[in-house]
């Protein structure tokens, strides 16, 4: 049962970001995105390196100078696979005409769905890898850690469920339309979680470099998408202030529930 709501945590914070519609009238301010996208920042950075790269060090300890070397591979493979995700699948961002990867005739709706799922796709595999050490008694992770990760992850998708169903709503949608967009965005997080905790047998001797290659993940996310975002324009500041608010409290959340 704790698999289940862990596994799960992270959709319900989605889904509560995307409930800002029927909340506010209109649409999000440029200082509250700009805050929130430092937050979701620095959780996911928090998280990366107190609940994957640490972790992924510590089961290797045995190997002294060298309980380093998958940690390093699997972070720059996860880096390496997202950026040739994001080379190739045809998606469009939020706020943006542009679309990116190769080129194609799918609507706006569809490639904006499969950006929403690159950016999701990371944190997903990190919930599920954690919850999977932690099953198999993995030095550094345990059930409490793995569940301080979903939450710091459900956290961060609030402000993420509220950036996505805002502007849907803004752009003539429905509320609940715009709601159910938002909210399914997220959908992406609990099954890529249960793909990588039903491989788990399979991942054992490989999941130091699992860990890892979810951290180089999720930071391509946040080096490429998010802090780019949040530090153009005007009121960068908010986003750095939201960084450090996330920053400690992920890794406050980690340390006090690992």
């Amino acid at each position: 049962m704790t698999l289940i709501i862990g596994l799960l945590i992270p959709l319900l914070g989605t889904m509560l970001g995307a409930a800002f519609v029927f909340l506010m009238k209109d649409e999000m301010s440029l200082r509250l995105q700009k805050l929130l996208l430092g937050f979701a920042s620095g959780v996911m950075v928090a998280a990366s390196v107190w609940s994957l790269l640490i972790p992924a060090m510590e089961m290797e300890a045995a190997k002294d100078a060298w309980s380093v070397l998958p940690a390093a591979i699997g972070f720059l493979m996860g880096m390496g696979f997202l950026l040739l995700l994001d080379e190739l699948t045809p998606h469009l961002h939020l706020g943006t005409d542009k679309p990116e990867g190769l080129r194609s005739h799918l609507s706006r709706t569809t490639m904006l769905a499969l950006a929403v799922t690159i950016h999701n796709l990371p944190e997903g595999m990190a919930v599920g890898v954690v919850f999977a050490g932690a099953d198999e008694g993995a030095a550094g992770l345990s059930m409490a850690s793995a569940l301080a990760v979903s939450i710091g992850i459900a956290i961060q998708n609030v402000p993420e469920g509220a950036i996505i169903s805002m502007p849907m709503r803004a752009a003539g949608n429905s509320r609940w339309r715009s709601f159910a967009i938002g909210s399914l965005s997220g959908a992406v997080e609990p099954l890529g979680a249960l793909a990588v905790v039903l491989l788990a047998s399979l991942m054992t001797p490989v999941l130091p470099y699992m860990l890892a290659f979810a951290a180089g993940a999720m930071f391509y996310v946040v080096v490429e998408e998010l802090i780019p975002e949040a530090s153009e324009g005007a009121h960068s500041n908010l986003s750095t202030i939201g960084f450090a608010i996330g920053f400690v409290l992920m890794m406050v959340l980690d340390v006090v529930m690992g």
